[in-house]
């Protein structure tokens, strides 16, 4: 028996990388993974891989609409919603001042609007219930800052804050709502944003102290502490997954 059976988990942007390896880790818990992406094939070939009683579904975070057709179905098929990660994220690098305006609606939608739209969908089922767990996945961008990620730092400092004040709003309903924050990962948005510059990813390692780029299951074993019964004294908690690079 892992520590999340039968509980249902929600994990969004889960057709690879970070999302991937987070529904892998819940599933092998004894979570049942409703994996869902933009990309739905994405998702449900995932989901088939995972096999046992994953589900892929397709679903635009940056739509409400999208969001609650997916939480409806989820509801509808399994009766509750135990575990929401709000994973999905995207990101175009470039220097503030040389980032084209019409790019921030979609960064903001997806990184802020994400988070905000599937909260608002399913922290009402989770409040009914007297029970739940929210782990949102920011960004260690978010609390300190990044170079050429000037208004991605911003969507991810508002999802900390937005994950403090809805864990003090639903604290009373016995929801819980936490905060992973990775550092640099060694997934395909990191090798999208670095490119072929090996010296970046190089600097990028020697400043870690644990002298090593994240990996999926690095990120995967923090979400599933706050995801399962060992963490239900916690709530509004920020913690960075980041092999040191940022302490608090």
């Amino acid at each position: 028996m892992g520590r999340l059976t039968d509980k249902v988990a929600i994990v969004t942007g889960a057709a690879r990388g970070l999302g991937r390896g987070i529904a892998d880790r819940l599933a092998s818990e004894g979570a049942i993974v409703v994996l869902t992406d933009v990309n739905a094939e994405g998702a449900r070939q995932a989901a088939a891989e995972i096999g046992g009683q994953a589900v892929g579904l397709g679903c635009d975070v940056s739509s409400y609409e999208s969001v609650e057709a997916m939480v409806a179905e989820v509801t509808e098929r399994f009766g509750r919603i135990d575990v929401l990660v709000n994973n999905a994220g995207w990101d175009r690098a470039a220097p503030f001042l040389d980032l084209d305006r019409d790019i921030w609606p979609k960064i903001i939608g997806i990184n802020l609007y994400g988070v905000l739209n599937t909260s608002r969908a399913v922290l009402p089922v989770m409040a009914a219930q007297g029970s739940g767990s929210v782990v949102n996945i920011s960004s260690d961008a978010g609390r300190v800052g990044s170079s050429g990620e000037a208004v991605y730092s911003a969507a991810k400092g508002g999802v900390i804050a937005f994950t403090k004040a809805t864990a003090r709003e639903l604290a009373r309903k016995q929801v819980r709502v936490n905060v992973v924050c990775p550092g640099p990962s060694d997934t395909q948005l990191f090798a999208e944003f670095a490119g072929d510059n090996q010296g970046l990813r190089d600097a990028m390692t020697k400043a870690i102290p644990l002298r090593r780029l994240g990996r999926p299951e690095d990120v995967a074993g923090a979400v599933a502490y706050f995801a399962s019964d060992d963490s239900t004294y916690l709530t509004g908690q920020t913690v960075s997954v980041s092999g040191g690079l940022t302490m608090s």
